[in-house]
């Protein structure tokens, strides 16, 4: 069977970090320095904090949010 979990990440331009800032996988939490790095950490981590659970499959769906701002106009 087949499970499914969203994972919603956020950037941090302070830190200059992606990070977990909302997960349906309990205990989840992590930051790398690009989304890539992310997203090649999450499979292990969850991996970890679910090894109680059933055997099977859990499909993430990853989420990702930025805010950015541009001058537009006279300057």
């Amino acid at each position: 069977m087949t499970r499914h979990a969203v994972v919603r990440c956020a950037w941090d331009p302070d830190a200059a970090v992606w990070y977990v800032s909302e997960s349906a996988v309990p205990g989840l939490a992590t930051e790398a320095e690009s989304l890539d790095g992310l997203r090649r950490k999450l499979p292990g981590i969850i991996q970890d904090l679910l090894e109680d659970l059933q055997d099977g499959d859990l499909d993430v769906d990853l989420i990702a949010y930025a805010h950015d701002r541009a001058r537009v106009g006279a300057a």
